[in-house]
C-alpha cells in the first residue's frame, strides 16, 4: 500500500500537475472515440500501451477479455457496452487479446479449474473459442502454438459476440463504428491486428498500411 500512496503523491504533484488544464475539461464530461476490451491481466496497461490520454479510451476489462453474447440479462458487459455505443458515441471497439493469458490457459484445461469455480463458469463465454481451437489444432500440438491460436481465436469469436448486441448493430448498419481485433506481445511490446483481407494476425503498422493502400484505391 505504501508504494500506491507514493503513486497517488507523485501522480498529484507531477502527472495531475502538468494535465490540470485536462482534467478541468474532463471533470465536467468525457467523450471517449475508443472503447477498449481487454484482460484483468495485470501486465496489460491500456493507457501505457497506446500512449493514451485520460479520457481518450473508454474501457471494460474482465478475465478473457470476454464480451457475453446480447441475452438480455444485464451483464456489466453488456450496460457498459450500450452506454459507450449509445450514449458516448464511441467510433471504434477494439477486442486486445494477450500472450500468455491465464484464462485462455485455463479454457485449454479446464480440468486445473477445480478450485476456481467461478472463473470456470465464466469462461463458458468463450465456449465457442474453445470448439474452434479443439477442432482445428491437435491437442498434441506444441503448448505454446496452442495457446496463441486460442488467444488469436479468442478475439474474433468476441468480435462476432459484439455484433449480437442490438447498440452495436444498430452502429455498424448505420457504419457509425468499426471493430478492430488485437493481440497485445507482452514480452516484445509489440501490437498485432486482424486483418481480415489476409485473414490473419499482422504486425499493427502493417495493418495500417493495408487499410489506407484499400482507402486510397477505393478512392479513385
Amino acid at each position: 500500500m505504501e508504494k500506491l500512496i507514493d503513486g497517488v503523491r507523485q501522480f498529484r504533484s507531477a502527472a495531475y500537475a502538468e494535465r490540470r488544464e485536462l482534467f478541468a475539461t474532463l471533470s465536467t464530461g468525457q467523450a471517449p472515440r475508443i472503447l477498449f476490451v481487454t484482460c484483468s491481466d495485470s501486465r496489460v496497461a491500456p493507457h501505457l500501451i497506446t500512449s493514451s490520454e485520460p479520457g481518450d479510451l473508454f474501457v471494460i476489462r474482465n478475465a478473457g477479455n470476454l464480451v457475453p453474447a446480447y441475452a438480455a440479462q444485464g451483464t456489466g458487459e453488456e450496460a457498459t457496452l450500450e452506454y459507450a455505443v449509445a450514449a458516448l458515441g464511441v467510433e471504434h471497439i477494439i477486442v486486445c487479446g494477450h500472450s500468455g493469458c491465464g484464462a485462455m490457459g485455463g479454457l485449454l484445461a479446464p480440468e486445473s479449474l477445480g478450485s476456481l469455480p467461478s472463473v470456470a463458469n465464466w469462461l463458458r463465454h468463450a465456449g465457442s473459442t474453445a470448439a474452434c481451437v479443439h477442432a482445428t489444432v491437435p491437442e498434441d500440438a506444441d503448448y505454446a502454438h496452442r495457446l496463441n491460436v486460442t488467444v488469436e481465436t479468442n478475439v474474433l469469436r468476441q468480435l462476432d459476440n459484439l455484433k449480437t448486441h442490438p447498440s452495436v448493430a444498430a452502429a455498424l448498419a448505420r457504419r457509425a463504428v468499426k471493430l478492430h481485433g488485437w493481440v497485445y506481445d507482452i514480452g516484445t511490446g509489440t501490437i498485432r491486428s486482424y486483418d481480415p483481407d489476409r485473414q490473419r494476425f499482422v504486425e499493427l503498422g502493417e495493418h495500417l498500411h493495408s487499410v489506407e493502400r484499400h482507402l486510397r484505391l477505393a478512392a479513385g
